[in-house]
């Protein structure tokens, strides 16, 4: 097997952390692995160390001042580039064969659609790219076909699928942990903290991911990327609240077989056969134990999670809906963290730009990021009147 040249894009995050952790592994075990690419927006000085631990050849920053910065810590050669378009260079790159997409937000996406136009495999787990972008992710290069997915969910429902006929599906389930409040009141919720907030009760991620975790905001971001990467019908896909986090995807067959797939909360097992896909290798980093394992699964409460309603709503819509989405939850549950709004003004904030937004065809990049730009000044302005 040749040696498979790998771009991570998105470094220093969580998943890219992760990433590099895999990698240290298996080619300790042997598999032919190298790092040509990394980027992260700006955290220069971990980028920096990865660059020269791995000896990658180019690596992409946010600005030009964290572009002059690693320049001055980098061997001579390593390429440097800055900004959306360098990062898409970055995932076009002809000495790159897979590029693990782990970029935080919208910006992800003009870096999917340039390693899937470069026809390059693409690891995703930016949820963005298909969430903001997925009708032109469908459409752009080898479309959803060249794409390995990252995310827990994503990956067990493409695992599980593999064999099975589409006219064969008659729904696919996407399990919800029910994040750090799915034991509260719904009338308690307005006085949680942000502390509370980010104290995941099984997975262990970013900021912004814990709390959309907590108002389920996530778990409709995933509906709508499952609906987009394997082209299934809305009402084909459901979401059920599991607490413990085993079983990450079911898919219920026409017949009445139910196929689970099912592992440990640890995302390292998804990255690690991403990077070996389609192969699967020995040296699992955790297993589960199966025995007195308990598993609970039940149905999604309405009045608990009136976020992931509003969100699968914008999804459904299309066009750029789906965009002001992403870019209104960011903005809003950034002003939670920071104390400027309260938990439950993120659920009322989307209803509020989301019912202000007149959807566009989502035919271009312009279009999502126009409506990103109106997104984020929509709900700027919902927090001002808000706090």
């Amino acid at each position: 097997m040749s040696t498979r040249r790998l771009a991570v894009l998105g470094a220093t995050g969580s998943i890219g952390l992760q990433t590099l952790e895999v990698f240290r592994t298996l080619t300790a075990e042997g598999f032919a692995l190298t790092v040509t690419v990394l980027a992260a927006a700006t955290s220069v000085a971990p980028l920096a160390d990865a660059a020269r631990e791995f000896g990658a050849r180019a690596v992409g920053v946010a600005g030009p001042g964290e572009a002059e910065r690693i320049r001055q810590e980098l061997p001579a050669g390593v390429e440097v580039v800055h900004g959306p378009q360098g990062l898409a260079a970055l995932a076009g790159r002809d000495d790159v064969d897979l590029v693990l997409n782990a970029v935080v937000g919208a910006a992800g996406l003009r870096a999917s659609l340039a390693a899937l136009e470069a026809g390059k495999m693409l690891a995703l787990a930016n949820k963005e790219s298909l969430v903001v972008g997925g009708e032109l992710v469908r459409t752009s290069g080898a479309g959803t076909a060249a794409i390995v997915a990252v995310d827990s969910e994503h990956a067990a429902l493409q695992q599980t699928l593999q064999g099975v006929e589409e006219e064969q599906v008659e729904c696919l389930w996407i399990t919800a942990s029910g994040g750090a409040f799915r034991d509260r009141p719904p009338e308690a919720l307005a006085q949680v903290t942000p502390r509370e907030a980010l104290n995941h009760p099984t997975w262990r991620m970013g900021p912004r991911i814990t709390v959309d975790s907590a108002t389920l905001v996530n778990k409709a971001f995933e509906v709508i990327e499952a609906h987009h990467l394997f082209g299934v019908p809305w009402e084909k896909i459901g979401v059920l609240l599991h607490p413990q986090s085993v079983i990450h995807g079911l898919v219920e067959l026409v017949d009445g077989t139910v196929l689970a797939q099912m592992g440990p909360h640890d995302m390292r097992i998804p990255i690690r056969y991403a990077l070996t896909h389609p192969r699967r290798l020995p040296g699992a980093p955790t297993r589960l134990s199966l025995a007195d394992l308990t598993l609970e699964l039940s149905a999604l409460p309405r009045d608990r999670y009136p976020a992931f309603w509003t969100v699968l709503e914008a999804g459904k819509t299309g066009g750029t809906a789906p965009a002001v989405a992403n870019a209104a939850d960011e903005v809003l549950v950034a002003a939670f963290l920071d104390g400027r709004i309260a938990f439950t003004a993120i659920s009322e904030g989307l209803q509020s730009v989301l019912s202000a937004h007149r959807p566009a065809p989502c035919d271009s990049l312009a279009a999502v990021e126009e409506a990103d730009r109106w997104a984020r000044d929509r709900a700027r302005a919902f927090v001002e009147g808000n706090g």
